[in-house]
Protein backbone atom coordinates (compact mmCIF):
# COMPACT_ATOMS: atom_id res chain seq x y z
CA UNK A 1 0.00 0.00 0.00
CA UNK A 2 1.39 3.65 -0.98
CA UNK A 3 1.81 5.87 1.87
CA UNK A 4 -1.37 7.99 2.81
CA UNK A 5 -1.70 11.27 4.67
CA UNK A 6 -2.94 11.52 7.56
CA UNK A 7 -2.39 14.98 8.82
CA UNK A 8 -2.03 18.29 6.98
CA UNK A 9 -3.58 21.37 9.33
CA UNK A 10 -2.80 25.05 8.27
CA UNK A 11 -0.31 26.88 10.26
CA UNK A 12 2.67 24.25 10.63
CA UNK A 13 5.06 22.60 8.62
CA UNK A 14 5.74 19.07 9.82
CA UNK A 15 3.04 16.22 8.94
CA UNK A 16 3.35 12.01 9.24
CA UNK A 17 2.84 9.68 6.48
CA UNK A 18 1.96 6.08 7.16
CA UNK A 19 3.48 2.85 5.00
CA UNK A 20 2.39 -0.44 5.74
CA UNK A 21 5.09 -2.93 5.12
CA UNK A 22 4.71 -6.81 5.60
CA UNK A 23 2.13 -6.40 7.88
CA UNK A 24 4.38 -3.59 10.16
CA UNK A 25 3.64 0.01 10.28
CA UNK A 26 6.00 2.73 9.83
CA UNK A 27 5.27 6.01 10.50
CA UNK A 28 7.41 8.83 8.71
CA UNK A 29 7.85 12.06 9.57
CA UNK A 30 8.03 14.54 6.80
CA UNK A 31 8.10 18.80 5.72
CA UNK A 32 4.96 20.04 4.30
CA UNK A 33 3.98 22.96 3.47
CA UNK A 34 0.92 23.73 5.43
CA UNK A 35 -0.58 26.92 3.28
CA UNK A 36 -3.98 28.13 4.51
CA UNK A 37 -7.19 27.82 1.87
CA UNK A 38 -8.26 31.15 1.25
CA UNK A 39 -11.59 32.11 1.45
CA UNK A 40 -12.57 34.69 -1.70
CA UNK A 41 -12.93 37.17 0.86
CA UNK A 42 -9.88 37.07 2.72
CA UNK A 43 -6.29 39.19 2.38
CA UNK A 44 -3.15 37.14 1.87
CA UNK A 45 -1.99 35.15 5.34
CA UNK A 46 1.23 36.72 6.97
CA UNK A 47 1.75 34.26 10.40
CA UNK A 48 4.13 37.31 11.59
CA UNK A 49 0.71 39.69 11.82
CA UNK A 50 -1.26 36.93 14.29
CA UNK A 51 -0.44 35.71 18.09
CA UNK A 52 1.11 32.67 18.41
CA UNK A 53 0.45 31.35 22.14
CA UNK A 54 2.99 28.64 21.76
CA UNK A 55 6.08 30.42 22.93
CA UNK A 56 4.37 31.97 26.03
CA UNK A 57 2.63 28.65 26.92
CA UNK A 58 5.65 26.52 26.79
CA UNK A 59 7.97 28.69 28.44
CA UNK A 60 5.77 30.31 31.27
CA UNK A 61 3.84 27.01 32.30
CA UNK A 62 7.81 26.05 33.69
CA UNK A 63 7.31 28.79 36.39
CA UNK A 64 3.72 28.11 37.64
CA UNK A 65 3.29 25.13 40.87
CA UNK A 66 0.30 23.77 42.34
CA UNK A 67 0.18 24.58 46.06
CA UNK A 68 -1.57 22.08 49.03
CA UNK A 69 -2.59 23.86 51.71
CA UNK A 70 -3.25 22.06 54.79
CA UNK A 71 -5.53 23.31 58.04
CA UNK A 72 -6.10 21.99 60.67
CA UNK A 73 -9.79 22.01 61.45
CA UNK A 74 -11.69 21.28 64.74
CA UNK A 75 -14.46 19.52 65.23
CA UNK A 76 -17.40 19.31 67.53
CA UNK A 77 -16.54 18.17 71.20
CA UNK A 78 -18.41 14.93 72.00
CA UNK A 79 -18.51 16.13 75.64
CA UNK A 80 -18.93 19.31 77.41
CA UNK A 81 -19.08 20.93 80.84
CA UNK A 82 -21.04 23.28 82.02
CA UNK A 83 -19.11 26.90 82.93
CA UNK A 84 -17.06 26.12 86.13
CA UNK A 85 -14.99 29.26 87.17
CA UNK A 86 -12.47 26.90 88.98
CA UNK A 87 -11.44 25.56 85.83
CA UNK A 88 -11.62 28.91 84.26
CA UNK A 89 -9.30 30.55 87.23
CA UNK A 90 -6.59 27.62 86.30
CA UNK A 91 -6.59 27.60 82.79
CA UNK A 92 -8.49 24.43 81.59
CA UNK A 93 -10.91 25.72 78.36
CA UNK A 94 -14.74 25.40 78.91
CA UNK A 95 -16.83 23.06 76.68
CA UNK A 96 -14.21 20.16 76.32
CA UNK A 97 -11.65 17.82 77.47
CA UNK A 98 -8.26 19.20 79.72
CA UNK A 99 -5.87 20.83 77.77
CA UNK A 100 -3.52 18.35 76.03
CA UNK A 101 -5.16 14.95 76.68
CA UNK A 102 -6.68 12.39 74.24
CA UNK A 103 -10.08 13.92 73.78
CA UNK A 104 -8.42 17.18 72.99
CA UNK A 105 -6.35 16.07 70.34
CA UNK A 106 -8.97 14.34 68.66
CA UNK A 107 -11.37 17.20 68.72
CA UNK A 108 -8.71 18.26 65.47
CA UNK A 109 -8.15 16.97 61.62
CA UNK A 110 -6.45 17.98 58.34
CA UNK A 111 -8.40 19.40 55.49
CA UNK A 112 -6.83 19.84 52.45
CA UNK A 113 -7.27 22.65 49.59
CA UNK A 114 -5.43 23.10 46.13
CA UNK A 115 -4.47 26.24 44.44
CA UNK A 116 -1.79 27.60 42.46
CA UNK A 117 1.40 29.98 42.62
CA UNK A 118 4.00 31.71 40.33
CA UNK A 119 7.80 31.28 40.80
CA UNK A 120 9.23 35.25 40.25
CA UNK A 121 12.26 34.68 41.81
CA UNK A 122 15.51 32.15 40.85
CA UNK A 123 15.84 31.25 44.90
CA UNK A 124 12.50 30.43 45.47
CA UNK A 125 9.93 33.21 46.39
CA UNK A 126 6.30 32.23 44.95
CA UNK A 127 3.65 34.51 44.57
CA UNK A 128 -0.10 33.63 45.43
CA UNK A 129 -3.32 34.12 46.79
CA UNK A 130 -4.28 35.39 50.28
CA UNK A 131 -7.26 32.85 50.23
CA UNK A 132 -5.66 29.55 49.36
CA UNK A 133 -2.88 29.91 51.71
CA UNK A 134 -5.27 31.57 54.10
CA UNK A 135 -5.25 29.65 57.75
CA UNK A 136 -3.02 26.67 56.54
CA UNK A 137 -0.55 25.05 59.20
CA UNK A 138 1.39 23.35 56.09
CA UNK A 139 2.07 24.56 52.88
CA UNK A 140 3.75 22.60 50.08
CA UNK A 141 4.42 23.40 46.36
CA UNK A 142 4.98 20.92 43.39
CA UNK A 143 6.66 22.01 40.76
CA UNK A 144 6.06 21.77 36.45
CA UNK A 145 8.64 19.39 36.89
CA UNK A 146 7.32 17.17 39.51
CA UNK A 147 9.68 17.79 42.18
CA UNK A 148 7.75 18.92 45.45
CA UNK A 149 8.69 21.51 48.57
CA UNK A 150 7.57 22.69 51.81
CA UNK A 151 6.77 26.41 52.02
CA UNK A 152 6.55 28.72 54.48
CA UNK A 153 4.71 31.86 54.45
CA UNK A 154 6.35 34.83 54.05
CA UNK A 155 3.61 37.45 54.34
CA UNK A 156 -0.17 37.92 53.09
CA UNK A 157 -2.32 40.87 52.06
CA UNK A 158 -6.18 40.33 52.60
CA UNK A 159 -6.99 43.70 51.62
CA UNK A 160 -5.60 42.45 47.81
CA UNK A 161 -5.84 38.78 48.20
CA UNK A 162 -2.20 38.60 47.89
CA UNK A 163 0.07 36.08 49.61
CA UNK A 164 3.90 35.62 49.16
CA UNK A 165 5.90 32.07 49.98
CA UNK A 166 9.42 31.08 49.87
CA UNK A 167 10.89 27.59 49.06
CA UNK A 168 14.28 26.31 49.46
CA UNK A 169 15.61 25.75 45.92
CA UNK A 170 18.00 27.36 43.66
CA UNK A 171 18.26 28.18 40.00
CA UNK A 172 14.10 27.52 39.58
CA UNK A 173 12.56 28.50 36.17
CA UNK A 174 10.74 31.98 36.89
CA UNK A 175 7.83 34.57 35.29
CA UNK A 176 9.15 38.16 34.55
CA UNK A 177 6.50 40.87 35.37
CA UNK A 178 4.83 42.80 32.42
CA UNK A 179 2.58 45.41 32.13
CA UNK A 180 -0.72 45.71 33.62
CA UNK A 181 -1.19 48.81 32.62
CA UNK A 182 -0.24 48.53 29.01
CA UNK A 183 -2.59 45.51 28.29
CA UNK A 184 -5.58 46.08 25.82
CA UNK A 185 -8.98 45.69 25.37
CA UNK A 186 -8.86 42.23 23.48
CA UNK A 187 -5.54 41.26 23.95
CA UNK A 188 -4.38 37.70 23.82
CA UNK A 189 -3.28 35.95 27.19
CA UNK A 190 -3.42 33.06 28.90
CA UNK A 191 -4.32 31.27 32.38
CA UNK A 192 -2.09 28.99 33.58
CA UNK A 193 -2.63 26.74 36.79
CA UNK A 194 -4.38 23.42 38.08
CA UNK A 195 -7.88 23.40 37.55
CA UNK A 196 -9.29 20.38 39.53
CA UNK A 197 -5.73 19.62 40.80
CA UNK A 198 -5.04 19.13 36.87
CA UNK A 199 -1.47 20.56 37.26
CA UNK A 200 0.24 22.81 34.41
CA UNK A 201 -3.30 23.82 32.69
CA UNK A 202 -3.16 26.14 29.83
CA UNK A 203 -5.68 28.10 28.74
CA UNK A 204 -6.45 30.97 26.17
CA UNK A 205 -8.70 34.11 26.09
CA UNK A 206 -8.70 37.76 25.52
CA UNK A 207 -8.79 40.95 27.93
CA UNK A 208 -12.88 41.33 28.22
CA UNK A 209 -12.44 44.75 30.53
CA UNK A 210 -10.07 46.29 33.10
CA UNK A 211 -10.39 47.64 36.22
CA UNK A 212 -13.61 45.87 37.25
CA UNK A 213 -14.95 46.50 40.98
CA UNK A 214 -16.86 43.27 42.37
CA UNK A 215 -17.02 43.74 46.13
CA UNK A 216 -16.13 40.32 46.92
CA UNK A 217 -12.55 40.60 48.95
CA UNK A 218 -14.03 41.01 52.63
CA UNK A 219 -11.85 44.10 53.93
CA UNK A 220 -12.71 47.70 54.52
CA UNK A 221 -8.98 48.86 53.15
CA UNK A 222 -10.09 46.33 50.32
CA UNK A 223 -7.97 47.38 46.45
CA UNK A 224 -10.27 45.38 43.47
CA UNK A 225 -9.22 46.33 39.95
CA UNK A 226 -9.79 43.27 38.21
CA UNK A 227 -8.35 42.47 34.58
CA UNK A 228 -11.43 40.50 33.40
CA UNK A 229 -10.87 37.55 30.81
CA UNK A 230 -12.78 34.78 28.79
CA UNK A 231 -10.28 32.39 29.48
CA UNK A 232 -11.24 29.62 31.57
CA UNK A 233 -10.70 29.82 34.78
CA UNK A 234 -11.54 27.05 37.61
CA UNK A 235 -11.18 26.41 41.32
CA UNK A 236 -7.40 25.18 41.86
CA UNK A 237 -6.45 28.21 39.35
CA UNK A 238 -6.47 30.55 42.22
CA UNK A 239 -3.13 31.91 42.28
CA UNK A 240 -2.01 31.20 38.73
CA UNK A 241 -0.19 33.05 36.02
CA UNK A 242 -2.07 35.26 33.94
CA UNK A 243 0.81 36.22 31.12
CA UNK A 244 0.63 38.19 27.74
CA UNK A 245 2.11 36.73 24.08
CA UNK A 246 5.44 37.66 25.15
CA UNK A 247 5.15 35.20 28.80
CA UNK A 248 4.98 37.97 30.99
CA UNK A 249 3.13 37.71 33.91
CA UNK A 250 0.30 40.35 34.23
CA UNK A 251 -1.99 39.38 36.31
CA UNK A 252 -2.87 36.82 39.49
CA UNK A 253 -5.66 34.66 38.48
CA UNK A 254 -7.74 35.28 41.69
CA UNK A 255 -11.66 34.42 40.92
CA UNK A 256 -14.62 33.40 39.16
CA UNK A 257 -18.43 34.93 39.10
CA UNK A 258 -20.63 31.89 38.31
CA UNK A 259 -23.99 30.19 40.47
CA UNK A 260 -22.53 26.83 39.69
CA UNK A 261 -19.01 27.78 41.09
CA UNK A 262 -17.22 26.83 38.40
CA UNK A 263 -15.73 28.41 34.96
CA UNK A 264 -19.03 30.30 33.17
CA UNK A 265 -17.15 32.68 30.72
CA UNK A 266 -15.57 35.23 32.69
CA UNK A 267 -12.54 35.23 35.48
CA UNK A 268 -10.90 37.94 37.08
CA UNK A 269 -7.31 38.59 38.31
CA UNK A 270 -5.12 41.07 40.26
CA UNK A 271 -3.43 43.10 37.89
CA UNK A 272 0.60 43.35 37.82
CA UNK A 273 1.04 46.67 39.09
CA UNK A 274 -0.32 45.97 42.48
CA UNK A 275 0.98 42.40 42.82
CA UNK A 276 4.27 43.93 42.41
CA UNK A 277 3.87 46.29 45.15
CA UNK A 278 2.06 43.93 47.48
CA UNK A 279 5.43 41.79 47.01
CA UNK A 280 7.92 43.94 47.11
CA UNK A 281 6.32 45.18 50.79
CA UNK A 282 6.06 41.47 51.52
CA UNK A 283 9.46 40.60 50.87
CA UNK A 284 11.29 43.84 52.38
CA UNK A 285 8.96 44.20 55.09
CA UNK A 286 6.60 41.24 55.70
CA UNK A 287 3.52 43.26 55.45
CA UNK A 288 2.13 46.05 53.44
CA UNK A 289 2.86 49.66 53.49
CA UNK A 290 -0.41 50.66 52.89
CA UNK A 291 -0.82 54.11 51.61
CA UNK A 292 -3.76 56.06 52.23
CA UNK A 293 -5.55 58.95 50.59
CA UNK A 294 -8.18 59.79 53.41
CA UNK A 295 -11.04 60.83 52.32
CA UNK A 296 -14.73 58.76 51.79
CA UNK A 297 -15.77 59.14 48.20
CA UNK A 298 -18.36 57.99 45.80
CA UNK A 299 -17.63 57.79 41.98
CA UNK A 300 -19.67 59.79 40.19
CA UNK A 301 -21.74 57.77 37.48
CA UNK A 302 -25.52 58.91 35.91
CA UNK A 303 -26.93 56.65 39.01
CA UNK A 304 -25.10 59.28 41.98
CA UNK A 305 -26.23 62.41 39.63
CA UNK A 306 -29.78 61.09 39.46
CA UNK A 307 -29.35 60.49 42.94
CA UNK A 308 -28.30 63.74 44.39
CA UNK A 309 -26.52 65.45 41.45
CA UNK A 310 -29.43 68.68 41.50
CA UNK A 311 -28.66 69.17 45.40
CA UNK A 312 -24.80 68.87 45.08
CA UNK A 313 -24.27 70.91 41.79
CA UNK A 314 -22.95 68.25 39.73
CA UNK A 315 -24.11 67.72 36.12
CA UNK A 316 -21.75 65.38 34.41
CA UNK A 317 -20.29 61.74 35.34
CA UNK A 318 -16.66 61.16 35.88
CA UNK A 319 -14.49 61.33 39.14
CA UNK A 320 -14.44 60.72 42.35
CA UNK A 321 -16.90 62.69 44.84
CA UNK A 322 -15.08 63.33 48.10
CA UNK A 323 -17.81 62.72 50.64
CA UNK A 324 -15.45 63.20 53.61
CA UNK A 325 -12.38 63.73 54.27
CA UNK A 326 -10.27 62.54 57.25
CA UNK A 327 -8.64 64.97 59.60
CA UNK A 328 -5.04 64.74 59.81
CA UNK A 329 -5.15 62.38 56.76
CA UNK A 330 -2.92 63.10 53.47
CA UNK A 331 -6.26 64.84 51.43
CA UNK A 332 -6.76 66.44 54.71
CA UNK A 333 -3.06 68.06 54.68
CA UNK A 334 -3.13 69.10 51.33
CA UNK A 335 -6.16 71.40 51.39
CA UNK A 336 -8.86 68.40 50.00
CA UNK A 337 -12.48 69.51 50.92
CA UNK A 338 -15.43 67.46 51.14
CA UNK A 339 -17.45 68.36 47.94
CA UNK A 340 -14.22 68.43 45.30
CA UNK A 341 -14.60 65.95 42.63
CA UNK A 342 -11.19 63.99 42.10
CA UNK A 343 -10.79 63.71 38.07
CA UNK A 344 -7.10 62.45 37.62
CA UNK A 345 -4.60 61.50 39.77
CA UNK A 346 -0.94 61.65 38.44
CA UNK A 347 -2.50 62.06 34.95
CA UNK A 348 -4.82 59.02 35.06
CA UNK A 349 -8.42 59.78 34.46
CA UNK A 350 -10.69 58.53 37.27
CA UNK A 351 -13.18 56.25 34.89
CA UNK A 352 -14.30 54.27 37.58
CA UNK A 353 -13.75 53.36 41.72
CA UNK A 354 -11.20 50.99 41.09
CA UNK A 355 -9.33 53.34 39.12
CA UNK A 356 -8.29 55.24 42.32
CA UNK A 357 -7.64 52.41 44.63
CA UNK A 358 -5.50 51.02 41.87
CA UNK A 359 -3.20 54.03 41.67
CA UNK A 360 -2.93 54.60 45.38
CA UNK A 361 -2.60 50.92 45.89
CA UNK A 362 0.50 51.08 43.70
CA UNK A 363 2.57 53.41 45.78
CA UNK A 364 3.84 53.51 49.22
CA UNK A 365 3.31 56.39 52.64
CA UNK A 366 5.40 58.78 52.13
CA UNK A 367 5.09 59.01 47.79
CA UNK A 368 3.67 61.96 46.50
CA UNK A 369 0.67 62.02 44.06
CA UNK A 370 -0.53 65.07 41.71
CA UNK A 371 -4.56 65.36 41.86
CA UNK A 372 -6.75 67.21 39.90
CA UNK A 373 -9.80 68.29 41.02
CA UNK A 374 -12.80 70.06 40.22
CA UNK A 375 -13.96 72.68 43.10
CA UNK A 376 -17.08 75.23 42.32
CA UNK A 377 -16.46 74.84 38.83
CA UNK A 378 -12.65 75.25 38.52
CA UNK A 379 -9.95 72.80 38.42
CA UNK A 380 -6.84 73.05 40.76
CA UNK A 381 -4.08 70.95 41.27
CA UNK A 382 -2.91 69.22 44.60
CA UNK A 383 0.10 67.68 45.16
CA UNK A 384 -0.76 65.03 48.36
CA UNK A 385 1.73 63.61 50.42
CA UNK A 386 0.17 59.23 50.96
CA UNK A 387 0.27 57.98 54.74
CA UNK A 388 -0.27 55.24 56.43
CA UNK A 389 -3.59 54.24 58.80
CA UNK A 390 -1.33 56.05 61.67
CA UNK A 391 -1.37 59.11 59.84
CA UNK A 392 2.64 58.81 59.40
CA UNK A 393 4.60 58.27 56.78
CA UNK A 394 7.24 55.89 58.33
CA UNK A 395 7.20 52.63 57.52
CA UNK A 396 5.51 49.81 59.31
CA UNK A 397 6.63 47.17 61.13
CA UNK A 398 4.77 43.48 61.46
CA UNK A 399 4.56 44.76 64.84
CA UNK A 400 2.39 47.95 63.70
CA UNK A 401 -0.17 45.59 61.36
CA UNK A 402 -3.74 46.51 61.50
CA UNK A 403 -5.06 44.89 64.85
CA UNK A 404 -8.03 43.61 63.03
CA UNK A 405 -5.67 40.99 60.79
CA UNK A 406 -3.04 39.52 62.95
CA UNK A 407 -6.65 38.71 65.35
CA UNK A 408 -7.19 36.17 62.61
CA UNK A 409 -11.18 36.17 62.90
CA UNK A 410 -13.65 37.58 60.97
CA UNK A 411 -16.02 39.97 62.90
CA UNK A 412 -19.58 42.30 62.97
CA UNK A 413 -20.75 45.35 64.94
CA UNK A 414 -23.10 44.87 67.74
CA UNK A 415 -26.60 45.90 67.59
CA UNK A 416 -27.28 48.77 70.08
CA UNK A 417 -30.00 46.32 71.42
CA UNK A 418 -27.30 43.73 71.73
CA UNK A 419 -25.22 46.06 73.40
CA UNK A 420 -28.10 47.10 76.31
CA UNK A 421 -28.78 43.44 77.26
CA UNK A 422 -24.91 42.48 77.55
CA UNK A 423 -25.12 46.28 79.22
CA UNK A 424 -21.61 47.63 77.67
CA UNK A 425 -21.53 50.59 75.21
CA UNK A 426 -20.75 48.97 72.32
CA UNK A 427 -18.37 46.45 70.37
CA UNK A 428 -17.28 44.16 67.86
CA UNK A 429 -18.65 40.23 67.70
CA UNK A 430 -16.62 37.63 66.81
CA UNK A 431 -18.63 35.41 63.76
CA UNK A 432 -15.50 33.09 63.37
CA UNK A 433 -12.19 32.31 64.70
CA UNK A 434 -8.93 31.74 62.05
CA UNK A 435 -6.64 28.71 62.90
CA UNK A 436 -3.57 30.88 62.53
CA UNK A 437 -4.47 34.02 64.85
CA UNK A 438 -4.35 35.55 68.27
CA UNK A 439 -8.04 35.03 68.92
CA UNK A 440 -7.39 30.96 68.14
CA UNK A 441 -4.09 31.13 70.72
CA UNK A 442 -5.72 32.89 73.07
CA UNK A 443 -8.59 30.32 73.10
CA UNK A 444 -11.35 33.50 71.54
CA UNK A 445 -14.45 31.42 71.31
CA UNK A 446 -16.90 32.33 68.29
CA UNK A 447 -19.57 34.90 69.83
CA UNK A 448 -17.01 36.55 72.00
CA UNK A 449 -18.17 40.42 71.76
CA UNK A 450 -15.16 42.56 71.98
CA UNK A 451 -14.95 46.07 73.67
CA UNK A 452 -11.40 46.42 74.96
CA UNK A 453 -7.62 45.53 73.35
CA UNK A 454 -4.95 46.96 74.96
CA UNK A 455 -7.08 48.79 77.17
CA UNK A 456 -8.43 50.68 74.21
CA UNK A 457 -12.48 51.26 73.62
CA UNK A 458 -13.94 49.22 70.66
CA UNK A 459 -17.17 50.50 70.22
CA UNK A 460 -17.64 49.46 66.34
CA UNK A 461 -15.91 47.82 63.41
CA UNK A 462 -14.48 51.18 62.56
CA UNK A 463 -12.88 51.66 65.86
CA UNK A 464 -11.04 48.05 65.38
CA UNK A 465 -9.81 48.76 61.63
CA UNK A 466 -8.23 52.05 63.01
CA UNK A 467 -6.15 50.41 65.65
CA UNK A 468 -2.60 48.90 64.75
CA UNK A 469 0.21 47.83 67.15
CA UNK A 470 1.25 44.77 69.10
CA UNK A 471 -2.16 43.09 70.90
CA UNK A 472 -1.35 42.58 74.59
CA UNK A 473 -4.68 42.36 75.85
CA UNK A 474 -8.18 41.67 74.77
CA UNK A 475 -11.26 42.07 76.99
CA UNK A 476 -15.00 41.83 76.32
CA UNK A 477 -18.25 39.69 77.30
CA UNK A 478 -19.85 36.32 76.00
CA UNK A 479 -23.19 36.34 74.55
CA UNK A 480 -24.16 34.47 78.37
CA UNK A 481 -23.27 37.54 79.60
CA UNK A 482 -19.63 35.97 81.29
CA UNK A 483 -17.09 38.89 81.20
CA UNK A 484 -13.45 37.42 80.24
CA UNK A 485 -9.98 38.73 79.71
CA UNK A 486 -6.88 37.75 77.86
CA UNK A 487 -3.43 38.66 78.38
CA UNK A 488 -1.05 37.48 75.49
CA UNK A 489 1.97 35.78 77.26
CA UNK A 490 5.39 35.53 74.74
Amino acid sequence: MGAIAVSAAAGGVTAWAVAERSGSVAYIEREVERTPALGAHFTSYESERYPDLTYAAENAVKAVVNIEAVQRVEMPSRRSYGYDPFLEFFGFPQGSGRRGDAADEGRYREQRAGGSGVIISTDGYIVTNNHVVDGASKLRATLNDGRSFDATLVGKDAATDIALLKIEAEELPTLSFGSSDALRLGEWVLAIGSPFDLRSTVTAGIVSAKARQMGVIPSRFSVESFIQTDAAVNPGNSGGALVNTHGELVGINTLIVSQTGSYIGYSFAVPESIVRKVVTDLKEFGIVQRALLGVEFRFVDQAFLDEAGEELGLKEPGGAYVASVVEGGAASEAGIRKGDVIVAIDGVEIVGASTLQEQIAKRRPSDKVKLTVKRAGRVKQFEVTLRNMAGKTDPVTKEDVAVAEVLGGKFAEVSTREARELDIRGGVRVTSVKADGILARARVRQGFVITHVNDRAVLSLADLERMTGKVRTIDGVYPDGRAASYTLVE
